[in-house]
């Protein structure tokens, strides 16, 4: 039984195929478009979930969509209506888009691919539940879902238990934490529903100093954790800007633009709503763990995203056990309602999966040596094709005498982190290489860090942890800075990936044998992209970051290209691509 899940129209769109009730492949559709975080109808991810099954649309049982459109627009003409005269604008702009394509999706559907079969819809909400809880290995747990806003509901506390999940608690729209941290990154100057996780990263160079003003004035939390907005700071429901003229004037300082310089009052803003986050995430969680009575939590919604959010509450050891989605954004929505489809829909039983990568996240395209080739030859790229063995020694090397490498492996990962499959990586050793990596590699804000993926079995001695944290999604402190100095963050912490010989055993070679040379189990691992670029999909957009950046080699499967053999720039990639910044 085929069960495909859709998640199209707002961003991040997205396609997953289930075949009895495992994932057999996911992917994003900016991967294929090159369009970062694209929002339409995903019918190239769609046709690669096909054909990598071999089957035709005519063979899939079920289509199901990720949230109920005519619930959102129902919310969004309460929201003009509330607003009148204000909302017209709003109105003007949103309602022939909605006439048009987002209330029709069984229509678009049918029409874009050709099906005549069964099509259902799910709410935005509990495809994030969803998504969370059955790519679990729990039983049974508490699940918590943090987001914009879905059709209404914006926060909602669920009850994961066999095959259902059920909802518990709900907050809605206009009342949202996700729009709330967005307001703030709007404010520091960076783009909303795309740079929330810059806004994280700049808060360590700054301290809570507005935190006592922001939850006085633009926000009250109750002990349950009910979330209200004082709307008079805010204009999103006017669908113009996130905030207005009286946010600013209460902190004293317009919007910053993008080309000014950061001074400490946006660091102090920063770290100030960063740590509204964690205490909220930890008043959240102590009131789901009290309705639900679980020792278990899934986390799932865009601020699940919020790493330092994430490692903050695992401090707090309100649960034993935390489980977030590899993909808990909008993207991942496409494996939640594919689920609801089998849990939900057909009522099947409840199968466990484990958290290994390969089930998990390595879930998109890949290229066999024989595709690698012809693209080699046919841009007369000079090559040379190697062993395991000598390709692991090879990479390692070089990684130690301060070279970058472009890894291309395997699958690629579903979800906003590259885990080894699709990763720009270095050495972590250096001062320097952060600073080197953000202007000339990822050509990026000068501020932003790295990631360190580290051996699983070393972890502790590295830091301050032992658990596994296998996607990047939990931050931990350390205290080796001055051995790893680009890759631990202003406030020593990082956003750790430990890796394992099951989850990918090459990657896993290749930092035991960087250990081997340089008695460090770490790498610096990014994901493979310039700013405004989604992460490659193909060698040929390994190959074009590859000739438009300053990497040094480039290694496609057993294939190592290496830039100083190749310094006549193949006609192919002499083309300017200009990704939209984000």
């Amino acid at each position: 039984m085929y069960i495909l899940g859709i998640s199209a129209f707002y961003h991040d769109s997205s396609a997953c195929l289930l075949k009895n009730g495992h994932v057999v492949c996911a992917i994003e559709e900016e991967r294929l478009t090159r369009k970062k975080h694209d929002n339409s109808f995903p019918k190239k991810s769609i046709e690669f979930c096909l054909n990598q099954e071999q089957i035709l649309i005519s063979q899939v049982d079920l289509i199901v969509y990720y949230e109920k459109p005519f619930l959102k627009f129902d919310r969004i003409l309460t929201t003009i209506k509330r607003n009148i005269p204000f909302g017209f604008n709003f109105f003007k702009d949103s309602i022939n888009t909605w006439v048009k394509s987002k209330l029709w999706i069984p229509q678009t559907i049918k029409n874009e691919l050709n099906y005549n079969g069964e099509i259902i819809f799910c709410e935005h909400h509990e495809s994030h539940a969803s998504g969370a809880f059955y790519t679990s290995s729990f039983n049974e747990a508490a699940i918590v879902t943090i987001d914009g806003v879905g059709e209404k509901a914006t926060i909602t506390i669920a009850r994961g238990q066999d095959n259902r999940v059920e909802m518990i608690k709900e907050q809605h729209y206009p009342n949202s934490f996700g729009l709330l941290y967005s307001a703030f990154t709007q404010y520091c100057g960076f783009k909303v529903n795309s740079g929330e996780y810059k806004l994280m990263g700049l808060s360590p160079y700054g301290k809570p100093i507005f935190k006592d003003l922001i939850l006085s004035q633009l926000v009250t939390i109750s002990d349950d954790a009910v979330l209200t907005l004082n709307m008079k700071y805010f204009s999103f429901e006017n669908g113009k800007s996130t905030i207005n003229e009286h946010f600013c004037k209460l902190f004293g300082m317009p919007v910053r633009q993008e080309q000014e310089p950061f001074t400490q009052f946006y660091f102090d803003i920063a770290n100030s709503i960063q740590s509204i986050s964690d205490d909220y995430l930890v008043t959240l969680a102590t009131y789901a763990k009290k309705i639900v009575d679980s020792d278990n939590l899934c986390l799932s919604g865009g601020v699940a995203l919020n790493c330092k959010s994430n490692g903050f509450l695992l401090q707090k050891k309100i649960f034993k056990n935390i489980w977030i989605q590899p993909s808990p954004g909008d993207g991942g929505t496409s494996i939640g309602a594919a689920y609801v489809g089998w849990y939900h829909y057909f009522k099947k039983e409840r199968v466990l999966i484990s958290d290994n990568l390969q089930n998990q996240v390595y879930l998109g395209s890949s290229y066999s040596d024989k595709q690698i080739v012809e693209i080699l030859e046919k841009n007369q790229i000079v090559y040379q094709k190697v062993t395991r063995q000598d390709l692991v020694k090879r990479a390692a090397f070089n990684l130690s005498n301060k070279k970058i490498i472009g890894w291309f492996q395997g699958k690629m990962e579903f979800g906003p982190r590259a885990l080894g499959n699709r990763s720009i990586l270095a050495s972590p050793l250096y001062e320097d290489m952060k600073e080197y990596l953000n202007s000339k590699i990822k050509l990026r804000e000068g501020f932003r860090p790295f990631a360190p993926v580290i051996l699983e079995e070393k972890v502790g001695d590295w830091f301050d942890t032992d658990i596994n944290s296998k996607c990047m999604l939990f931050t931990f402190n350390s205290s080796k800075k001055q051995i790893i100095p680009s890759c631990i963050h202003e406030d020593n912490s990082a956003r750790v990936q430990t890796i394992s010989k099951e989850d990918n055993a090459l990657f896993y070679e290749l930092i035991a044998e960087f250990e081997k040379i340089t008695q460090t189990p770490i790498l610096i691992n990014t994901s493979f992209n310039v700013r405004g670029e989604p992460i490659v999909e193909s060698p040929f957009d390994a190959l074009y970051c590859f000739f438009s950046t300053e990497i040094d080699t480039l290694i496609l499967g057993n294939f190592i290209i290496e830039k100083e053999y190749n310094k006549a720039l193949p006609t192919l990639f002499k083309t300017k691509r200009n990704y939209e910044k984000d």
